[in-house]
């Protein structure tokens, strides 16, 4: 296990802000895990950071990042597990490769398996519970590493088991996928690609939306009818190419964020008396 001393999390982050954690943990294998939260169970963990506000430039804390490492992948007929740090984009490559159908909608996803999961991550109606069998967990009240299986986990919209409870790590996930044609798998990648990049700020460091949709209502136009689009805040700024996206257009800090998101509930709030939920951790 790799552990490094006044680590810069600038690349483990998506809004790429400028933050020096006291220590980071980059675990291999599963007893790296028992052996760190022996130590202390007070550590944050994240990730890929690709869902994740950083309020801090300093933390005393230290962190366990999961980002290129524990992150094998395992091919079984049409099962598939993954451990927590592998991204959904190497799941959905190496499916592709397997002629394995499911993870298409996934593919320009950037999360790694394990936010994936606490998450609910998803898209266009289809979300990564529909795919979910089994997961494999520690359980940091008891150090015990557990198994729950995909009916147990209550699964929401962007919810789930391990986001109510943040004391259960994930560790491993067990997948259920289909025979395809591989020209149809990589046609339909492609096109959601496509789309996605046609609508989102990728020109911009950002975390994906914002903001979870509210019920009836679609977070963006509202944004657009309040004359938000473009509006900053320091460095962050609402995207002008989509309202729900805020982007760091540069030297943003997690403050300038975190500010310019109350701005806009508060506003949101006094004009249609909606409440945004936001739908990034803010650490």
């Amino acid at each position: 296990m790799k552990v490094i001393e006044e680590f810069n999390l600038i690349n483990n982050n998506s809004y790429r802000l400028n933050a020096i954690c006291k220590k980071a943990y980059f675990p291999n294998k599963e007893s790296d895990f028992l052996s760190m939260f022996k130590e202390t169970k007070k550590k944050i963990i994240i990730g890929n950071g690709n869902n994740l506000i950083l309020s801090k430039e300093r933390y005393d804390e230290e962190f366990l990042i999961l980002n290129n490492c524990y992150d094998k992948i395992i091919f079984e007929n049409t099962e598939v597990s993954a451990e927590a740090g592998a991204t959904l984009l190497t799941l959905s490559q190496k499916a592709l490769g397997y002629s394995l159908s499911g993870f298409e909608m996934f593919y320009d996803i950037p999360s790694s398996v394990g936010g994936a999961v606490v998450m609910n991550a998803g898209s266009s109606g289809e979300e990564i519970k529909d795919l979910i069998t089994k997961v494999r967990f520690l359980d940091l009240t008891d150090l015990k590493i557990k198994e729950m299986k995909a009916e147990e986990l209550n699964f929401e919209y962007r919810n789930s088991f391990f986001q109510k409870n943040p004391n259960n790590l994930v560790l491993k996930v067990w997948f259920q996928l289909e025979e395809g044609n591989p020209s149809d798998i990589q046609k339909k990648m492609d096109e959601i690609k496509t789309r996605r990049w046609s609508k989102q700020p990728r020109e911009y460091p950002n975390c994906g939306s914002v903001f979870k949709r509210p019920p009836g209502r679609f977070v963006g136009p509202m944004l657009d009818e309040l004359g938000l689009k473009g509006f900053k805040i320091g460095g962050a700024q609402v995207s002008s190419k989509h309202s729900g996206f805020i982007v760091n257009t540069g030297n943003a800090t997690g403050q300038n964020i975190i500010d310019l998101i109350e701005h806009i509930k508060e506003a949101v709030k006094e004009r249609f008396e909606v409440e945004l939920e936001v739908e990034q951790r803010i650490v």
